[in-house]
């Protein structure tokens, strides 16, 4: 089994609550023997895969596949040109370098605002870029926007491989099980 959720932000993807105030994976209802595939902060929001099949795990997370993951990320001001040339070359983070990465300036706003929204600063504006990476480690994005001078101010995963979060029509909070041409699509790079 395979499921897709648009995760809502404030989420942790997890199913066990470490604090009364956390609203975590468990209050969605899945089927039992289900677990996140990978992860996506409590502060991120998008595309999260659930399974009861550790293939999935392997296939999806595994850094020899090399398996895209999409983000858009609102990141405080105007991104520069020399700050996606620098993402795109990989970014030397205090405990690795990231692998190279495809990062594109994204024209006006992608997503709707968030509930609740972002901090808004009148003189200081945002923009959206898209990036895709083929590694995930904790926080990575929001690590590599703020180490070229842009710090992540929201960050949604839009795809995995080929699977597109917009095909889904999944409004957040929402989930449902893939059709086997999903997977498909999922496992396209």
């Amino acid at each position: 089994m395979l499921l897709a959720l648009h995760k809502p932000f404030d989420v942790l993807s997890q199913f066990t609550r470490e604090h009364p105030s956390h609203r975590t994976l468990a209050e969605f209802a899945f089927p039992p023997g289900v677990y996140a595939v990978g992860r996506l902060d409590r502060d991120s929001e998008g595309l999260l895969l659930l399974s009861d099949e550790a293939k999935w795990n392997d296939r999806l997370l595994n850094p020899r596949h090399a398996h895209p993951r999409t983000y858009h990320a609102q990141v405080d001001g105007e991104i520069s040109d020399d700050a996606l040339r620098s993402l795109r070359g990989g970014v030397d983070l205090k405990e690795f370098r990231t692998l190279p990465c495809q990062a594109l300036r994204l024209a006006g706003e992608p997503h709707p605002p968030r509930d609740p929204p972002i901090r808004y600063r009148k003189n200081i504006p945002t923009s959206w870029l898209e990036l895709t990476l083929t590694e995930g480690k904790n926080r990575q994005v929001r690590r590599m926007t703020a180490a070229v001078g842009f710090p992540t101010l929201r960050l949604v995963r839009v795809s995995i491989g080929g699977l597109k979060l917009a095909d889904l029509g999944l409004r957040p909070g929402e989930w449902r099980e893939l059709r086997p041409e999903e997977h498909s699509r999922l496992l396209a790079t």
